[in-house]
C-alpha cells in the first residue's frame, strides 16, 4: 500500500500533486466543507488528477489531514493497493421506503467472498443511521467488518453531501468495498462522556424522534437542562448528548441531537431514540474525550512494518467540546498507531461501527476508526 495526501483550496486547488503516480491510484477519499467543492467542476479536476480511481467522500464538520484539521476546504488521500481492489456503491434515499432497505440493498451489491470491510458515507441529515446500519448488517456475511459516517455541514445541520464516483449529491448514501484475501481490518470506537441526572423513561417515541420523557415533553425538559446554551439549539446539542437503552439490562447508546421542533416540542436525533427505553442526558470534560480516542486507537491497532489506512470518523460535537485542543485527539492517535499509518477522515453527525462482538450500529459523540493493511 502507497499513499498520497493533498489539499485544496480556493486559492492554490489542489497542492501538491505528484502527477507521476496519480494514475496508479486505486482509492481517493475526500472531505471537504467549501461550496465550489458541490461543482461539477470541481470534482472533474479532481477525477483527472486520479483517472483510474474510485473517487468517494463526505461534506464534513472538518477534514482530517493525518494530525491536523481544516475547515472551509477539501483534503484528500490518495491510495495503491498491492493485493486489494476497491468497489463503490451508492443509493439515492428517496428510492426506498426505509433505510434498512437501502442498506440492505447496498449490501448486496458489495457481497463477493473477497469483501473484507466496508466502508459507509452517508447524508448525515435525512438518514436515520440505526436502521442503515441494520441494514447493511444483516446481509453481509461474518468477518466483513463495517465502519463508516454520516455527513457533516458544519455546525450548521442545513445540508450534507456525498461524493460517490461524481460530483457532490445531497440525499445519497455510499458504501465503499475493499477486497482482497490478504487484506485485514480492525475498528475501535471509544466516547468519553458520563451520564448524569436521574434516569428516566422515554414514553413516546416513533424511529430517531423523542416526544415525550416521563409523559412530559421532551424538548421542554431537554431545554431545562442547557441553560446558557438553549438560544443556540440544535447545534448547542451536540454538547449534550443523550444515553439510551432499551432496557435496564441492555448496553446504552449514545444520540446526539440533530433538529428541534418548537410546535410539536419534540428532538430529532441521529439514530433510533428505543420507545419505552431509559435516557440520561450526558455531559463530559477534555481529558476523557482525549483519553477515550487513545482507547479507540489501541482497540484498533496492530503489528504492521508497511503503511497501512486508518480511517477516522469523529463527532462534531467532541470537536465543540475540545475547542483549540481538538487536534490533541489526532495526535495520540498517531502516537499510539505509530508513524506507517495513513490518517483520513472527517468530524461528523454520527459514526458507524461495530463494537466487541455486535454487528455495526449508529454511535454519537464516539472516536471511531479501522486500521486496514494488506
Amino acid at each position: 500500500m502507497t499513499s498520497e495526501q493533498i489539499k485544496w483550496s480556493e486559492q492554490k486547488g489542489w497542492d501538491p500533486v505528484d502527477t507521476s503516480l496519480s494514475s496508479s491510484r486505486d482509492l481517493v477519499l475526500v472531505f471537504f466543507d467549501h461550496p465550489k467543492c458541490l461543482t461539477h467542476e470541481w470534482y472533474q479536476k479532481l477525477s483527472a488528477i486520479y483517472p483510474n480511481a474510485v473517487i468517494a467522500g463526505a461534506s464534513s464538520s472538518g477534514s482530517v489531514l493525518d494530525t491536523t484539521i481544516s475547515d472551509h476546504n477539501a483534503v484528500a488521500t490518495a491510495i495503491t493497493f498491492k493485493h486489494s481492489s476497491v468497489r463503490c456503491a451508492f443509493k439515492t434515499i428517496t428510492d426506498f421506503t426505509n433505510m434498512e432497505e437501502l442498506g440492505s440493498s447496498l449490501g448486496k451489491e458489495l457481497i463477493t467472498d473477497a469483501l473484507r470491510h466496508v466502508f459507509i458515507l452517508s447524508d448525515g441529515l435525512s438518514v436515520n443511521g440505526s436502521e442503515l446500519a441494520r441494514g447493511i448488517s444483516n446481509v453481509l456475511p461474518d468477518g466483513v467488518s463495517i465502519t463508516g459516517g454520516m455527513a457533516g455541514d458544519g455546525t450548521r445541520f442545513e445540508t450534507t453531501y456525498v461524493i460517490a464516483q461524481g460530483k457532490a449529491q445531497t440525499g445519497m448514501v455510499a458504501a465503499i468495498g475493499i477486497y482482497g484475501e490478504t487484506l485485514r481490518a480492525r475498528s475501535g470506537c471509544s466516547a468519553g462522556w458520563e451520564e448524569f441526572g436521574a434516569e428516566r423513561r422515554i414514553t413516546h417515541s416513533e424511529g430517531n424522534v423523542l416526544y415525550t420523557i416521563n409523559d412530559k415533553p421532551a424538548l421542554e425538559l431537554y431545554k431545562r437542562y442547557l441553560g446558557e446554551f438553549v438560544a443556540d439549539l440544535p447545534g448547542s446539542g451536540l454538547r449534550f448528548p443523550m444515553s439510551v437503552r432499551s432496557n435496564a439490562e441492555s448496553t446504552p447508546l449514545i444520540r446526539t441531537l440533530l433538529a428541534i421542533d418548537e410546535e410539536k416540542q419534540s428532538l430529532t436525533f441521529a439514530g433510533d431514540i428505543p420507545n419505552g427505553g431509559l435516557c440520561r442526558l450526558m455531559k463530559t470534560n477534555m481529558d476523557s474525550l482525549i483519553e477515550h480516542a487513545g482507547l479507540a486507537a489501541e482497540a484498533s491497532k496492530i503489528d504492521h512494518n508497511e503503511e497501512f489506512l486508518v480511517l477516522l470518523v469523529s463527532c462534531v460535537g467532541r470537536r465543540l467540546v475540545l475547542g483549540q485542543l481538538c487536534e490533541e485527539e489526532l495526535e495520540i492517535i498517531r502516537e499510539i498507531l505509530g508513524e506507517k499509518a495513513i490518517i483520513t477522515g472527517f468530524y461528523s453527525y454520527g459514526e458507524l461501527s461495530e463494537v466487541g462482538e455486535s454487528r455495526c450500529t449508529l454511535h454519537n459523540q464516539t472516536m471511531t476508526l479501522v486500521s486496514i493493511y494488506e
